[in-house]
């Protein structure tokens, strides 16, 4: 299979009322880019899509962001022909001078539509006529293209909150926009704030939010097996093995299957086996017996045996009704992608912030509604290492971490934790002993 033939730069996302939907036409591309070039090109498309949604709120904010994120992924994928992730500082100065001097087949003088509706079929298609750049002409002559200081500055910070984005989706460590930003090579007066840069923070549920989520779950399960025992048990997984959206859901070259939960012979410990996640790494992760449990209800719920035979190659997400088009049109038992799976989750977080609302529990529900999918995964992480007390080599190795460090993060160190554990604290233990007798 060759390239497809493409625009010197196509459009990557379409208008928001569209983009979930997805385009085929985009799709191939990617698809063959994953399949020749570059083999995360898929997931990345995905998570920049989910970054992108998180600015629907703003319809001028959307805008700005999806120019920016097509030229720096079109660069990425067609003139540095490498991964967002593998971008360096260094690597990032290149395509700083690619924003300062544009090939000419790349500047349009007028504003185009990314996209168009054929008239005919009514299909979204890229629109050949757009460019990433757009440049003035002054007495129908072109004008030098010219990037000023301060909108330079701006396409760094929208880049800083990429990254932000997608540390906190742990696709990657580094944000080499906010590197530059920091290192004081371009002057920042009113710098611009991307919405996310700096949000570091790691999203996770508390105890109380995370047991409305459950309660919800297990309640949606008993009144609606048939639309919510696969809902308890996909957050089940999630949360039990800290696992991300991607390595659950259907993408190009991957359909997740029960088969990946294997048993060990010698030791008859279950695992559940990733076999390709952030990076290309492979890795397995403990399955604890209540996890257990709950993939023997919904498998009973499926009527299949207790637990999966080895091989076993049963979906692991069916479907509740037929793909109505793509490559999954007419399959029962297709598997769920990353955006089906998200708006399964996203029903649930919002069902048991309703109920924590209820109860009274106004900013609880509040922080509920604000959780993503990968919340799942800082809620496993954190509540093995603070309440389960698991040690950090063993979480560390489990969450796939590359780094004992990145796993140290999801330690509780709040002031009011500090102060607590710090109460206790003898100057002389033995002699406190000897005074408590």
């Amino acid at each position: 299979m060759k390239m497809i033939k493409i625009p010197t730069a196509i459009p990557l996302f379409d208008a928001i009322e569209y983009l979930e939907e997805g385009n085929a036409r985009v799709n191939e591309y990617i698809a063959a880019l994953t399949v020749h070039r570059l083999s995360d090109a898929a997931v990345v498309y995905e998570y920049s899509a989910d970054w992108l949604l998180e600015q629907r709120g703003s319809e001028n904010n959307f805008k700005t962001y999806r120019s920016e994120l097509t030229t720096f992924l079109y660069w990425c994928f067609e003139i540095e022909q490498a991964s967002p992730l593998d971008v360096t500082r260094r690597s990032l100065f290149r395509y700083v001078e690619f924003c300062r001097q544009p090939p000419q087949a790349l500047i349009a003088y007028f504003n185009t539509a990314q996209f168009k509706t054929h008239k005919e079929t009514g299909d979204r298609l890229p629109n050949p006529c757009w460019r990433p750049f757009l440049g003035r002409k002054q007495d129908g002559e072109a004008l030098p293209y010219r990037l000023s200081e301060p909108a330079l500055r701006t396409k760094l910070a929208i880049l800083s909150a990429y990254y932000s984005f997608l540390i906190d989706e742990e696709l990657t460590e580094r944000n080499p926009a906010r590197q530059i930003l920091k290192s004081g090579v371009f002057h920042t007066g009113g710098q611009f704030h991307a919405s996310g840069e700096d949000n570091e923070n790691l999203k996770a549920f508390s105890e109380l939010q995370w047991s409305y989520v459950m309660t919800s779950a297990r309640r949606l399960a008993q009144e609606t097996p048939a639309l919510h025992e696969r809902t308890l048990f996909l957050v089940s997984l999630m949360y039990g093995c800290y696992l991300r959206i991607s390595e659950v859901s259907a993408r190009p070259g991957f359909a997740p299957i029960m088969g990946q939960f294997r048993r060990d012979s010698q030791t008859a410990i279950w695992s559940y086996h990733i076999p390709r996640s952030k990076g290309g790494k492979q890795r397995s992760v403990a399955v604890s017996k209540a996890l257990l449990a709950a993939l023997k209800r919904y498998r009973h719920y499926l009527g299949l045996s207790d637990l999966p035979p080895p091989g076993d190659e049963t979906p692991l997400f069916i479907r509740h009704r037929p793909a109505g088009h793509g490559r999954d049109a007419g399959i029962q038992n297709a598997n769920l992608g990353i955006r089906q799976i998200r708006d399964v989750l996203d029903a649930l977080f919002e069902t048991a912030a309703c109920a924590a609302e209820k109860d009274g529990f106004l900013q609880d529900a509040a922080e509920i509604r604000q959780m993503t999918p990968h919340s799942l995964r800082h809620t496993g992480i954190t509540h093995d290492i603070n309440l389960n007390q698991r040690p950090l080599s063993h979480v560390q190795a489990d969450a796939g971490h590359d780094s004992i460090d990145t796993t140290s993060r999801y330690l509780h160190t709040g002031r009011v934790e500090r102060h607590e554990s710090a109460a206790g604290k003898q100057l002389d233990r033995l002699q406190a002993a000897v005074d408590d007798q």
